[in-house]
C-alpha cells in the first residue's frame, strides 16, 4: 500500500506511523480511513481491518485485555480505555433483562464513514472475543441503518444473526457468557497490567470527545430534565459556543438528549418492565401521553410496539 496515499490530507508522514510517540488526532484517523476506502474499495475492508484492531498494540492496556478472565472484564477494559481502543465510537454496556447489550454512540465520526466504522468495531470485538474465549460467541447484531447491498459480507464476518433499521448499533449476548472463564485469563496478570495501564494512561489523560462526554452527562442527569443552558454551564462554556461545537460534530442538543432518552427507555422496559406512566415519570414528562408522542417521534414506534418486540 502506498503510504503517501494513505496519509494524504493528514499532518503525518510515512515514518511517523512506526514511532511510538506519534499521536493521531481524530481528524487524522478519519482522513486515513477515508483514504483507505479509496485505496481498498472492497466491501470487506471494514471487517478485515476491524479483525486486526483488538487487543491492539497499546502496551499495558492491550496486555490487560489479553489477560482478561472473561467477557465482562474485557468489555470493561474496552470501555474504560475507549480513548485508546475505540476513539471514534464510544462503547457502552446496557443490561436488557436476560441479555446484555454492547452498544455504540458517536465519539469522533462523520456521516460518510459511520457505517464503515460501526462494521469495523463490531468485527474488532467479534474477532477479539472469539480469539480470547476460544469459541465463537453467539452475538446478535443490531444496526441503526438500512440493510446494505453487500449483506453477504456481514454473514461471512459476523454471522447471520443481524437485524437492520434498529434503535441503535449494538451487539447483544446472553448474560451467561459474561462470566464464562476464558482459557487465557489470569486475574493476577490482568490486575498487574491494569495497574501499569493506569500509570501509562491515567484516567486524566484519556480525554473524552464532546459527544462522548455529553452522552455520559445526559445519561447521568436524564431524570433532571437537562437543558442546553444548564448543560453548557456545567461544561464551562456559553450556550452559543456549546451549540456551535455540537454543530461542528453534525449534531444538536435535542438530538443527543432524545438518543439518551431512547436508550434509557429500552432499559426501563427490558430490565424493569416499566409501563408508560412509570417511564414518563422517570424521564420527567408531564404525563404518559406526552411521553408516548415523544417516543414515537424519536423512534417511529410507540412504546407498546417496542414492548411487544422486547418482552
Amino acid at each position: 500500500m502506498d503510504g503517501n496515499a494513505l496519509l494524504r490530507g493528514t499532518r503525518l508522514r510515512p515514518g511517523d506511523l512506526v514511532k511510538e510517540s506519534t499521536l493521531l488526532t481524530p481528524d487524522d484517523y478519519l482522513k486515513m480511513l477515508h483514504n483507505l476506502t479509496d485505496i481498498l474499495p472492497d466491501r470487506d475492508t471494514s471487517f478485515v481491518l476491524g479483525q486486526q484492531l483488538l487487543p491492539g498494540h497499546m502496551g499495558s492496556i492491550s496486555h490487560a485485555m489479553l489477560q482478561a478472565r472473561n467477557l465482562r472484564q474485557a468489555l470493561e477494559i474496552l470501555i474504560q480505555y475507549q480513548a485508546w481502543l475505540s476513539p471514534l465510537l464510544a462503547p457502552h454496556l446496557m443490561s436488557l433483562g436476560k441479555q446484555t447489550s454492547l452498544y455504540w454512540t458517536d465519539s469522533c465520526v462523520n456521516h460518510r464513514l459511520r457505517g464503515f466504522i460501526v462494521e469495523m468495531m463490531m468485527a474488532a470485538v467479534t474477532g477479539m472475543t472469539r480469539w480470547l474465549s476460544g469459541v465463537r460467541l453467539p452475538w446478535r447484531y443490531r444496526f441503526n441503518r438500512t440493510r446494505p447491498a453487500y449483506i453477504e459480507q456481514y454473514a461471512v464476518h459476523l454471522g447471520t444473526e443481524t437485524k437492520f433499521n434498529d434503535y441503535f448499533d449494538a451487539m447483544l449476548i446472553d448474560n451467561d457468557w459474561l462470566d464464562y472463564p476464558w482459557p487465557r485469563g489470569s486475574d493476577m496478570a490482568a490486575n498487574v497490567a491494569l495497574s501499569e495501564a493506569e500509570k501509562e494512561a491515567p484516567a486524566s489523560f484519556c480525554r473524552q470527545s464532546l459527544l462522548s462526554a455529553l452522552y455520559d452527562y445526559l445519561y447521568e442527569h436524564v431524570r433532571l430534565t437537562p437543558t442546553l443552558e444548564k448543560t453548557a454551564i456545567d461544561f464551562g462554556i456559553s450556550p452559543a459556543t456549546f451549540k456551535r461545537h455540537l454543530a461542528q460534530h453534525g449534531s444538536h442538543f435535542q438530538a443527543e438528549l432524545d438518543q439518551v432518552r431512547t436508550h434509557v427507555t429500552l432499559q426501563m422496559i427490558s430490565t424493569h418492565g416499566y409501563n408508560n406512566e412509570q417511564i414518563a415519570n422517570y424521564l420527567g414528562f408531564h404525563d404518559a401521553n406526552n411521553f408516548r408522542r415523544s417516543f414515537k417521534r424519536w423512534t417511529g414506534l410507540t412504546p407498546s410496539v417496542l414492548r411487544a418486540h422486547l418482552l
